[in-house]
């Protein structure tokens, strides 16, 4: 074990040889989810109005600059990536990974990590990314030997060079991307810990000692990979879209420290960048850590350079997210926080919206999952590009026949993995459920009722109900594998966006609203 200084060095330093620390700035994002421009603080689409008049946050803009200063102010820096850089707004629909590569190259990012939402368009899209971009992308905990676009590409590992010392880089996705994303079936997904050990092995065989984990795997699983491996340094995080820091809203210090690994994540969208400085002793043991995500605020100046590329690639897209197509009274809460742990605004309006358009084809359940929810919406005009980065996914509505049982143990798989804010919780119409927390999972749901007409029913278990929901849940993805055989599937069904911003038009100004529909058990 590195953390064992040998003979060799007790020798040296009991005949007072002083060895030099190395230190390390580590730059860090993830979850970027096609940010180009900047965001509300809603994380949604933010004009060029409110950015002049600094209510705006992030943008490859400004990115460019806090990156630059990062830099200049560093001894040694490494810029790294935690994953998920596709998906999330008409730039990804319209470009694909081909402008997440111009900007990361133009940043000059060392690595990144394959994130869940990279396999969105499967291998074929990732591969491209990969070709374009002059940095290694990263996956460990997969085997993907069997698909030829990758398998000749995408490295577990590697060893970089800075400051004249060797970092080992070690890439990790989450185990259930298969249900999360489209990988298709060659890529092979796996155990995270097990998978970090094996390269940290390696590279320690090969006289590394100084080991850093680009993990999009969410903080809950970095502290257990943290805890269930030995000789990883740092972990650099993602997918959570976890706040680390001494802030409001942080969930825990920046960085956490596990069993001697130093966890970092800077929530997500480019809304700070994470600077972590690493003290490393001759022995790649870290002496001192500290830090933290620095806000990209409008204090954080735009590179003019950077401004005008991505105003010019916007140009296409300006026809149709420029659209105003409702108007709300009031913000609609889309949040990560609020529609991954219980009933919340923006799910009622989907779900509600779903319900509404095949409401003539006698279906009354509709189910959507609540990670299909990627922003807020702020009071007053609504665009399409807002609804679209609300529902980036271009998910179309899937009706189908299912039993009373399944729909249980659908909502059960929903509130299933609370803990670990997936995005599988279930955000409903026509149903109302009670499910208690503290219970264990698939124990959690009871008195599960549906709508019948004006009133109110407890569900019939051999009862068929006709349900909508999104493509990707009607697949099986978020662990909805239930729905996968459904009798009388239709999967292609009008495009949720398109659904969602019909509905919102037709009852504007809308007023968002929660109905206790979802309780939970006090």
């Amino acid at each position: 074990m590195k953390r064992v200084l040998g003979s060799a060095a007790v020798l040296a330093l009991s005949s007072g040889m002083a060895w030099a620390d190395f230190s390390l700035t580590i730059l860090h994002t993830n979850d970027f989810h096609a940010r180009f421009e900047p965001i509300s603080k809603y994380d949604s689409g933010c004009s060029a109005e409110d950015n002049d008049a600094g209510e705006c946050f992030g943008g490859s803009a400004r990115l460019v600059t806090a990156i630059e200063e990062a830099k200049e102010r560093a001894e040694t820096w490494l810029l790294v990536d935690g994953g998920d850089q596709f998906q999330g707004t008409l730039f990804y629909t319209y470009y694909k990974g081909a402008l997440a590569a111009e900007m990361m190259n133009k940043m000059g990012y060392d690595a990144m990590t394959v994130g869940n939402h990279e396999f969105d368009d499967g291998p074929e899209v990732l591969r491209g990314f990969m070709d374009t971009v002059d940095f290694p992308v990263l996956m460990s905990n997969a085997d993907v030997s069997g698909e030829p676009l990758l398998a000749d590409a995408l490295m577990k590992s590697t060893v970089i060079e800075k400051g004249g010392e060797k970092i080992g880089l070690i890439g990790l996705t989450p185990q259930d991307t298969d249900e999360l994303s489209s990988p298709g079936p060659n890529v092979i997904f796996t155990d995270p810990s097990d998978a970090v050990q094996g390269e940290v092995d390696k590279l320690t065989d090969m006289g590394v000692n100084k080991i850093i984990v680009l993990s999009h795997s969410g903080y809950q699983v970095d502290q257990t990979v943290a805890q269930n491996t030995d000789g990883v340094d740092v972990i650099v995080g993602g997918h959570s879209n976890t706040l680390l820091g001494d802030m409001d809203g942080a969930a825990g210090p920046y960085p956490t420290v596990v069993n001697n690994v130093q966890i970092v994540q800077a929530y997500a969208y480019g809304k700070f960048l994470g600077e972590l400085n690493v003290t490393f002793d001759d022995a790649g043991n870290v002496t001192a850590a500290e830090g933290a995500p620095l806000i990209m605020d409008a204090a954080v100046t735009e590179d003019e350079a950077t401004k005008s590329r991505i105003a010019e690639a916007a140009e296409p897209l300006d026809e149709i997210r420029n659209k105003v197509v409702a108007e709300t009274a009031e913000a609609i809460d889309g949040s990560r926080e609020a529609c991954r742990s219980g009933e919340c605004e923006m799910g009622n309006l989907v779900a509600e919206a779903m319900l509404d358009r095949v409401a003539d084809q006698s279906v009354t359940v509709a189910i959507t999952n609540g990670g299909g929810l990627r922003a807020s919406i702020d009071a007053g005009e609504v665009t399409m590009g807002e609804v679209l980065t609300v529902l980036p996914f271009q998910n179309t509505l899937a009706t189908f026949e299912v039993s009373g049982a399944t729909i249980v143990e659908a909502l059960e798989n929903g509130v299933s993995q609370v803990e670990e804010g997936a995005g599988r919780f279930p955000q409903i119409a026509g149903l109302q459920f009670t499910w208690d927390p503290e219970a264990a999972p698939g124990e959690r749901v009871a008195d599960v009722w549906v709508r019948q007409g004006m009133d109110w029913a407890p569900i019939d278990p051999e009862a068929t109900y006709l349900a909508v929901s999104n493509n990707y849940v009607r697949n099986g993805g978020d662990g909805y594998s239930m729905f996968e055989n459904a009798a009388n599937a239709y999967d292609f069904g009008p495009d949720l966006a398109d659904v969602t911003a019909e509905y919102l038009a037709e009852m504007g100004p809308y007023e968002p609203f929660t109905d206790g529909r979802i309780k939970t058990v006090e």
